[in-house]
């Protein structure tokens, strides 16, 4: 863990949200199906005298659609080329790609990397959330 700097920065993406979008990309991370080891996941079997039986129990059966990946790209579409940058760099900062002295060359590094398919981008690490945790404690912010 880093030791926290006297900030020469100010952030443009509220803390908030990046806690926000930890706690949502920890819940997307928790969510990924981790029953594949066995290499025969998903295979049925039917029995060739076996007849659909299967009564419809309304409601209740029907699966709870998981909109948490879903609200983590729209909030993602809501920040602003700065906010955007700013989180990207948190992630590495966190992740130890860069250490917290090289905040401004991160959000540089990261604006030139492109607004476009940030959110992929970033669901793509498959400790987001605590590497955002980690980089907003890298900068000492509440």
């Amino acid at each position: 863990m880093q030791k926290p700097v006297e900030r020469e920065w100010e952030l443009s993406i509220d803390p908030d949200t990046v806690r926000l979008l930890a706690g949502k990309a920890r819940a997307i991370s928790a969510a990924l199906n981790t029953d594949y080891d066995s290499g025969h996941e998903h295979d049925v079997e039917i029995d060739g005298d076996a007849r659909d039986r299967h009564q419809h129990d309304g409601l209740i059966e029907e699966e709870e659609e998981d909109l948490t990946e879903e609200e983590f790209r729209a909030l993602i579409a809501d920040l602003n080329v700065d906010e955007a940058a700013e989180l990207i760099a948190l992630a590495w900062i966190g992740r130890g790609d860069y250490d917290v002295g090289e905040w401004n060359n991160a959000v540089t590094d990261a604006k030139q990397r492109g607004a476009k398919r940030v959110a992929t981008y970033l669901l793509g690490m498959p400790m987001l959330g605590d590497w955002l945790d980690d980089g907003l404690e890298a900068l000492g912010t509440p």
